[in-house]
């Protein structure tokens, strides 16, 4: 499903135009991006919460050039669905 595909079905749903939606639904990722830039994260409850994971140091390897490289400690965005949100795919989605 892409951010389109939500816009159309939010939109089919609730009977709104299309472009007000498409500018809720921006609204709300530029929302989440900025707490997230800001170092605060953000609580859905039902739904999941979006996250600052800490990433250590660590080794790597440049294998083109056959050299160690130090890869410094830094934050990346994250995703956690809430339990209700877990269970719901178990049970509805067929393991392939």
């Amino acid at each position: 499903m892409t951010k389109a595909d939500i816009v159309n079905t939010i939109s089919d749903k609730l009977g709104l135009e299309k472009g007000d939606v498409q500018a809720t639904v921006e609204s709300f990722m530029e929302e989440v991006k900025a707490s997230l830039e800001q170092g605060d994260n953000v609580y859905l409850r039902g739904f999941g919460s979006f996250i600052i994971k800490r990433r250590a140091e660590k080794t790597g390897r440049n294998i083109s050039k056959n050299t160690t490289i130090k890869i410094p400690a830094h934050n990346v965005p994250a995703f956690k669905p809430a339990k209700v949100f877990v269970e719901g795919v178990k049970t509805s989605v067929a393991v392939k």
